[in-house]
């Protein structure tokens, strides 16, 4: 090929791949499947089920006026319900194995909004579970690497989801073709949601106890990393937003989980952990706490859950109506009577029952 030839293809080729960069561009911006430009368009079919990239927009560029977030335990929490039961707009912005730190990353966007449809931090209420085991990782932890591009407002970094092969097959083209959008109000809602999933064979199946240990936990060893991902990661956006109402909750594991919490000899560790996480979010008047963890009925029956700690759908829907007239909720003079229930339930179940 002479030099002409050469000159002749490049100045054909290149516009055409330019034309093709940009057309993608433009396709990615106007359709916006991560919502990281503006709400979604009416009538197309988004499919919502990346966490990590999807949340930060969601939560900048959705219509809404309370919020759900935290780890796989609220993942099935239908948003009707709180329509239903509390007249509240809700959104979902939950994040599968959330430590403290990804809780705090949410609503820095959430408190943060710079959009023409949220410009204004008009959130009546967060709802956030609280997963004591997470209290103990480092501040800054996060379970997964955090997007960045996603978060900032930089459009330089934004071509890793413009120029992205994956979010047009299978974000843009294949909704359009498959039209199987993904209903909003319970947007991350598990597969979990059929009976044979929700069983003691099946939850036992693939338990594993953990190795015995002789000597206790400290009762206070769990505090100090604890005090510091409350004053880091939740206890600011409590401080700073007085007119939002906070509803944290400590979800219902089974009593497979406090078994391990008893074979591992942490139970006065974790409840200690438990008193002081709630005593100091009762400090506030702004906030409120629901103590799930001792439902005894509900925890030791293994056939409400799919795996050590993820629950029926329906207790989700029974949280929604405790947070609507105040059943479980807990008060400072009530704390230590909670975690009292609990070890008592913990002291006389018959863990030997379950693996006969």
């Amino acid at each position: 090929m002479n030099n002409n030839n050469i000159g002749k293809f490049y100045r054909v080729f290149l516009p055409i791949t330019a034309l093709a960069l940009c057309a993608v561009i433009a396709l990615t911006v106007i359709v916006d499947p991560f919502f990281h430009y503006h709400a979604p368009l009416k009538g197309f079919p988004y499919v919502v089920d990346n966490q990590l990239l999807q949340n930060p927009g969601m939560a900048r560029n959705m219509l809404y006026d309370s919020v759900m977030t935290g780890s796989s335990m609220t993942l099935n929490f239908d948003t009707d319900d709180f329509r239903e039961l509390m007249g509240l707009d809700l959104i979902k912005l939950c994040s599968n194995g959330a430590y403290p730190k990804d809780i705090s990353n949410v609503l820095s966007v959430v408190f943060q909004p710079d959009s023409r449809a949220r410009k204004n931090n008009d959130v009546k209420a967060v709802f956030a579970a609280l997963d004591i085991s997470t209290f103990t990782a480092e501040p800054e932890e996060t379970k997964y690497p955090l997007p960045e591009y996603m978060y900032d407002r930089t459009p330089l970094n934004d071509i890793s989801y413009l120029l992205n092969k994956d979010v047009i097959l299978e974000y843009i083209l294949k909704p359009v073709v498959e039209k199987e959008p993904t209903d909003l109000s319970y947007v991350y809602g598990t597969t979990w949601q059929t009976e044979e999933y929700f069983s003691e064979a099946w939850v036992l199946r693939d338990y594993r106890a953990p190795e015995a240990v002789s000597e206790p936990l400290a009762a206070d060893a769990l505090i100090p990393r604890t005090k510091v991902n409350l004053e880091e990661n939740i206890l600011p956006y409590v401080e700073e937003h007085p007119e939002t109402e906070f509803y944290f909750f400590f979800p219902p594991y089974s009593i497979l989980y406090w078994n391990n919490v008893r074979v591992e000899n942490r139970l006065d560790a974790v409840l200690a952990q438990s008193e002081y996480m709630m005593e100091r979010l009762l400090g506030y008047p702004n906030v409120r706490v629901f103590y799930f963890q001792n439902e005894e009925e509900m925890i030791t029956d293994l056939n409400n859950y799919a795996d050590m700690e993820h629950y029926r759908p329906a207790f989700n829907r029974y949280m929604t109506e405790c947070f609507a007239d105040g059943t479980d909720e807990v008060f400072p003079d009530t704390v230590s009577g909670e975690t009292e229930k609990m070890r008592k339930i913990v002291d006389s179940f018959d863990f030997g029952s379950l693996f006969e």
